[in-house]
Order: C-alpha cells, then sequence, then structure tokens
C-alpha cells in the first residue's frame, strides 16, 4: 500500500509538471503567432527600428484602382514602400503589404469586381506589384461591399457574391506564398450583409476588424467610437462583433480585432450623462500624439471611464465639447482580450498618429510580452 502511494503521488507530480509545461507552452506559442499590425499612410515620417521590433505587419494605406488594376498613386508612394521593405532586412519577419481603397478610394470596385476580367486583371496586378515591390500580400479594404459606404460610391447586393470571387481569383492567382486579409467594418450592418463569411474564410490569412467608427463623422448621436464591450445604450462594440463570428464558425486564430490612435470629437453637446449618449454635431478627428495639445487649446476637458464598455471618454461642459477615443488603459484591456479570446491579434490605425517612445503601441508591446512571460 505504501508503495503504490508514493507511485501515485510520483505520477500526480510528472502529470502536475506536464499540465504546466503544455499550458506554459501554449501561452507561449499563442504569443509567438499574435499579430500586431499597423496601418500606415505613408507619412514622410520614418518606422524607428524599436517600433519595427514591436509589429509583425505594416499595411501601407492605400492604393487604388486604376481601370482594372492595382496601381500606385505617385512616386512619393513608391519610395515609401521601397523603405518599408528595407525594414525586413534587420526584421526579417516584419511582413509588407500592400492595400486596396480605404475611406473614400474605392470608387469603382462594385464595377471591377462584378466581372471576371477586372477580378483577373487585379489579381494580376496585385502579384506584379508585390514580385517588383517585394512586399507580402495584399489587405482589401473595400468600404463596403454590397451595403452603403462613402457617399455617392455605388454598391449593389450582388458584391457580396462578387467579394467572394474576387477572393478566389486572388488566392489562385498569389498561391500560398502570400498573404491576404481584409478590412471589416465592425457594425452590425456589415458583419450580417457585406460578405460570405464561410466561403471567404478558409482563403484568407485573417479578417482585420474595424472596431472602431462605431460613432462616426456622420453620427448625430454621442457614444463610443472604439468600445471593447457593449452597453445597455449602444451594442456594437469588439466584443459584439467576435460573439458574432464565433457564431458563424470563423477561427478565432483569423480574427484581428482594432484599435483606435485618435479620438473623435463632437460639438454642441449638452451637459447630460457628462456628454454621453448625446445628440451633437461632429467637429474633428484628432490624432493621439496631438491629443495633449488639443486638450490645451480645449481647456476644461474632465476625464471619465465606463466600466462596463472598457472605453474612456472625455467631456468640457464649458464648451459642451465631448470626445471618444483609446487611451493606454483601452488599449492595453483590449489586447489583453484578443490574448486571452485566442484570436489572430490586434491592429490598428494608424502608426503615423502614436506617439514616439511613450504611445499606444508600446503599451501593446508590453501586454503581449508580459503574457508570454
Amino acid at each position: 500500500m505504501k508503495t503504490t502511494h508514493h507511485w501515485r503521488k510520483a505520477i500526480g507530480i510528472v502529470m502536475l509538471f506536464l499540465s504546466f509545461w503544455y499550458t506554459s507552452f501554449s501561452q507561449s506559442e499563442n504569443t509567438d503567432k499574435f499579430a500586431v499590425i499597423a496601418y500606415y499612410t505613408g507619412d514622410p515620417a520614418t518606422v524607428a527600428p524599436e517600433v519595427a521590433d514591436k509589429l509583425t505587419h505594416i499595411i501601407f494605406s492605400f492604393l487604388h484602382l486604376k481601370g482594372n488594376r492595382l496601381t500606385l498613386d505617385d512616386a512619393k508612394d513608391s519610395l515609401s514602400l521601397t523603405y518599408l521593405v528595407s525594414l525586413k532586412e534587420k526584421h526579417p519577419a516584419l511582413k509588407v503589404m500592400l492595400s486596396l481603397g480605404g475611406w473614400g478610394g474605392c470608387e469603382t470596385c462594385s464595377e471591377v469586381f462584378a466581372t471576371s476580367q477586372g477580378r483577373k486583371e487585379f489579381a494580376a496586378s496585385v502579384k506584379d506589384l508585390c514580385l517588383r515591390l517585394k512586399t507580402d500580400g495584399i489587405d482589401l479594404d473595400w468600404e463596403y461591399p454590397a451595403i452603403e459606404g462613402f457617399p455617392g460610391h455605388a454598391f449593389m447586393p450582388e458584391d457580396r457574391e462578387n467579394f467572394t470571387a474576387l477572393v478566389k481569383e486572388l488566392r489562385k492567382t498569389l498561391g500560398k506564398n502570400y498573404e491576404i486579409s481584409f478590412a471589416a467594418g465592425g457594425f452590425n450592418a456589415f458583419l450580417q450583409d457585406a460578405v460570405e463569411w464561410k466561403k471567404i474564410m478558409p482563403l484568407l490569412d485573417r479578417v482585420n476588424l474595424m472596431s472602431y467608427d462605431l460613432v462616426n463623422g456622420n453620427s448625430v448621436v454621442t457614444g463610443h467610437h472604439t468600445p471593447l464591450y457593449s452597453t445597455a445604450s449602444q451594442i456594437e462594440s469588439t466584443d459584439n462583433a467576435i460573439r458574432f463570428l464565433d457564431s458563424l464558425g470563423v477561427p478565432r486564430e483569423k480574427i484581428v480585432i482594432g484599435a483606435a490612435f485618435y479620438a473623435r470629437v463632437w460639438e454642441h453637446v449638452k451637459n447630460q450623462n457628462s456628454g454621453l449618449y448625446q445628440s451633437g454635431k461632429f467637429k474633428q478627428g484628432v490624432p493621439y500624439n496631438r491629443w495633449e495639445a488639443f486638450l490645451e487649446e480645449y481647456p476644461g476637458f474632465t476625464y471619465y471611464w465606463d466600466s462596463v464598455a472598457q472605453a474612456p471618454y472625455q467631456y468640457n461642459a464649458n464648451q459642451q465639447l465631448f470626445a471618444t477615443y483609446d487611451d493606454k488603459v483601452s488599449i492595453a484591456a483590449k489586447t489583453r482580450y484578443a490574448l486571452q479570446q485566442n484570436l489572430g491579434g490586434i491592429m490598428f490605425w494608424q502608426l503615423g498618429g502614436d506617439q514616439h517612445g511613450k504611445g499606444l503601441l508600446n503599451e501593446i508591446d508590453q501586454v503581449k510580452q508580459a503574457h508570454q512571460e
């Protein structure tokens, strides 16, 4: 009996060790695969080595259609991409992606991608550019297939099927050596009506979920533009989108959530509920690296934290201004959420809006490193 007891105890210790090792290995493996993706507008500011160290992907934003082909807008874009690709010499794991479109940048997408010829010519042009520029793939930022996006841009119900056909043509043309992702609206109309999730996700490396601008420049009522969780007054949130994609069986490791490196500000907002969920008029966007200067320009803001939404906001009662944004606390919460939920990573718009050295990307990296320890 005594010998049996010792054996059981020894086996228990071994099993406990194996369990700890597996958990640590799984956590480390998940963190190693965790993408940190920066959209980058090609602003003249360079990407410092310490910044590149914290990124897995840089998505150059944006290229546009000329006829049926993806094209650079000018020589400056070509120089910016050459510079970004040069970073891979010292950061060989870094991926540099091209991106089509953006808000207001996909005027002819519905027309071009409605035909087999248009899709083939586009896919061929993407491959040509990737080979010439030594980039690593394409991010599709069509805002939006099948639902209304930029005012005046064409859209039609058939865009859903045409987007699927586009993804199929891209994968056929690019093969497995190039990455394909797309930027998806984080709001319910996009999630439910814009794309055929079950058909496209097996062909894609990831979806970059724009879980920001959930209240935007067209919104006449304030709210959180980039909340992590839903509230009683605002259903659309990062978590709301993740739950929807979960219900469709979209693989979590292919879902990347979005963070905002900018604030949105409304004016003419009455002093009720500290300006939250009140009528107002959109005033402007403010990059994170100019936020402190903005507060000095409009003194009188008070900081608030919504513990349900896990999001900050500020209100200036004297000037009736309301601001919604991501700060270091909400960025850390989003990064932890993505890691704990075994998501594919976190992305943000956009790198040029961050503070050098002490900004939001640094917060993402610190949370990622802590999770790995």
